[in-house]
């Protein structure tokens, strides 16, 4: 085995602070690289359906008008839900009772109806009782007046 000279350390020397400077060089590559992707999920099929309610004073006569409050209930417990605009229409559980008798209005809502929630008010409108000056309405008395809502 041979000797070991001062010039020997050094090429040694250097040549260990070569490989280390060298493999350092290579894990900074490897660290500082580029790319791209994507990824994809299906969004909740749940939402769009509420329960619409219409609610408003008993005791209708003749010639009289009432404030119709409309509320939504939305029993999803995931997604919120828009309400549109409104439609209502009347009815009476009376065959004499005629609905022509009736006028009812439904203010255009576009509200949030929020994930979960019961009674959020959606609109408002009137419920008008036309007086006949000429056909007797006694039909009327005692009749359940009912409102029949939806929305678009």
């Amino acid at each position: 085995m041979r000797k070991m000279t001062k010039k020997n350390k050094v090429l040694a020397a250097v040549g260990a602070l070569a490989l280390v400077a060298g493999g350092g060089g290579a894990a900074y590559a490897y660290w500082t690289t580029t790319g791209d992707g994507s990824g994809e999920a299906t969004n909740s099929e749940g939402g769009g359906t509420v329960t619409l309610h219409a609610a408003f004073e008993g005791g209708l006569t003749p010639g009289d008008s009432r404030t119709v409050t409309y509320t939504a209930d939305n029993a999803d417990p995931n997604t919120s839900t828009q309400v549109g605009v409104l439609t209502a229409s009347v009815s009476t559980d009376v065959a004499g009772c005629l609905q022509a008798w009736f006028d009812v209005t439904a203010d255009t809502s576009n509200t949030t109806v929020a994930k979960n929630s019961t009674d959020t008010i959606v609109g408002s409108g009137t419920l008008t009782f036309n007086d006949s000056a000429t056909v007797d309405q006694d039909a009327c008395k005692g009749a359940v007046v009912t409102i029949t809502v939806g929305s678009v």
